[in-house]
This record gives C-alpha cells, sequence and structure tokens, in this order.
C-alpha cells in the first residue's frame, strides 16, 4: 500500500494534540521506543489489540494506542537468547546499529508482554502456550525490579524475534515536550495466549476490528494519535494476521507535521533523514 503524503485527521482540535511551536528553545531529542500491533484473526477477520490509556499520563494520555514503550538500557543486553532474524538484520530494516536493533527488539517483547500478557518467547522450537506461570516475572519487569535478559534467563526462554516484522518508524514532531523515536513492529497472537488488560498504563483494552476503532474515533468515543490512525487504515485492508505478517514494508523514518484547519487536523507526511 502507497502511503499517503498528507490526510485529514477526524479529531476535534484541542483533543491532546499539539500544534504549538516550540519557544523554549531546541527540540527534546526523541528516546527511542518500540510498538506492537498485536493482532489476531476474528470471526469478522483481522482483529488488533487496542489500549485506552491512563488519563493523568505524560505521554498520550487517554488516547487509544498499542502496547509499547521506551527502550530499557538494559534492553541491549547480548546474553538475551535469540531465534529468529538476527540484531544485524533488525538493524538492515530500521537504520540503526546493531547494539540499538537488539535493543528495539527486547523492548517490544519486554513491551508486549508488560502490556498485555503477550509472551513473545519459548525454546528454538515451540513458543510459550501458557504464561501463568511468569505473572510474578511479568510484575517485575514492570516495575523494572528485573531485566527482560534476567528473567528469560531464570525461565530457560528464548526470545522469539521470528515472531516479529517490521512494520513503521515515527518520530514525534519536534514542537512536542515529549518525543518518541519509534519503531513499529507487528505480530500475532501466539496460539494459546490469551491478551489481557492487566497494566497499570491502560483504563481499559480489547480486541477490535481497525475500522471499528477508527470509526469510533470519527464519532468521538477514542482518541488516536495520527500515526495510530494510520496504521489502522493500513492493517485494514488485510483480511487475516497471517496475510499482514507476510506483506512486505518499506521501513521510511516519518514524522508528521500537523496543520490545524477547522475542527480537525490536516496531516503532512514527509519523510526525514536519520
Amino acid at each position: 500500500m502507497d502511503r499517503p503524503r498528507e490526510f485529514l485527521f477526524d479529531i476535534p482540535v484541542g483533543a491532546g494534540v499539539s500544534t504549538r511551536a516550540n519557544a523554549d528553545g531546541p527540540p527534546v531529542t526523541p528516546k527511542d521506543a518500540a510498538t506492537v500491533i498485536l493482532t489476531r484473526d476474528g470471526a469478522d477477520g483481522l482483529e488488533v489489540f487496542l489500549q485506552h490509556r491512563v488519563k493523568g499520563m505524560p505521554f498520550a494520555g487517554g488516547m487509544t494506542v498499542f502496547p509499547g514503550g521506551g527502550v530499557d538500557p538494559r534492553d541491549a543486553d547480548a546474553s538475551v537468547a535469540w531465534a529468529g532474524p538476527r540484531p544485524s538484520w533488525w538493524a538492515g530494516q530500521f537504520a540503526c546499529d546493531e547494539n540499538l536493533a537488539r535493543a528495539l527488539v527486547c523492548a517490544a517483547v519486554r513491551e508486549t508482554f508488560e502490556e498485555s500478557g503477550v509472551l513473545l518467547a519459548g525454546t528454538e522450537d515451540a513458543v510459550v502456550a501458557d504464561v501463568a506461570p511468569y505473572a510474578e516475572a511479568r510484575k517485575a519487569l514492570e516495575s523494572r525490579e528485573i531485566s527482560l535478559a534476567a528473567f528469560l534467563a531464570d525461565a530457560g526462554l528464548t526470545l522469539r524475534a521470528d515472531l516479529l516484522r517490521p512494520f513503521a518508524h515515527w518520530v514525534t514532531p519536534p514542537q512536542e515536550p515529549r518525543r518518541y523515536d519509534t519503531r513499529f513492529f507487528s505480530a500475532k497472537l501466539p496460539e494459546g495466549q490469551r491478551a489481557d488488560g492487566a497494566t497499570s498504563e491502560a483504563l481499559a483494552t480489547g480486541w477490535q476490528r481497525p475500522s471499528a476503532a477508527i470509526g469510533d474515533a470519527r464519532e468521538g468515543r477514542r482518541m488516536l494519535m495520527p500515526p495510530t490512525w494510520l496504521t489502522l487504515t493500513e492493517i485494514d485492508e488485510f483480511t487475516t494476521a497471517e496475510a499482514l505478517l507476510a506483506a512486505p514494508r518499506e521501513i521510511v523514518r516519518t514524522m508528521p507535521t500537523l496543520i490545524k484547519e477547522g475542527d480537525r487536523f490536516r496531516v503532512v507526511l514527509d519523510p526525514t533523514e536519520a
């Protein structure tokens, strides 16, 4: 699918999207982050797991988002048992060095487990089907008491990078006080596992058809940031999770520009230099 250079963003002005100029000095340096588009095959087609974030959160409070978050320095630990494409492959996909590529994949796996209870790990031959034995480790990961590498080592598990696919690369606009350099991944819910809402960062969670989530945003029942809105539009073209994972993607670093037009935003998407 060819991404549009411009599209209209149907969120009322003032609903958590900033267009203010940065008058307080140079832009904040973006923090590296990972987001995972977790999908499954529902009765009516492809569904995506979404979270409605707590309103008081410093970034994207009150927004509906995919699981994800900032990279922890410990995510770069090279001792992680690893199956699937090596960090060098991910570095090529996301135009970064191998150390950051490893950290991004680890952050994607860690954040998905923390925020949805879905664990993209197992052995080289099988994926975890029952995550119940790791409930306490999940809490310890969320509180940063342990690292992903320590958890996987203690549990005798291997990170399954083959369950992830590169999807997109978004950078928060320079006028924002909190900025993220975020790589988006896609993944399919492993057989036997289920996603839940047991995270302190979300008021509600659940599975939904992409078109239904966009419809809710248009009707004012949820708020979406431009990358989430466009991602939902793109994945709505696929009928199954496997089809989404199999589709080739060109990863382009993109930073949206938002222009207020009455009660809507015009979002301009231009590739940026890394």
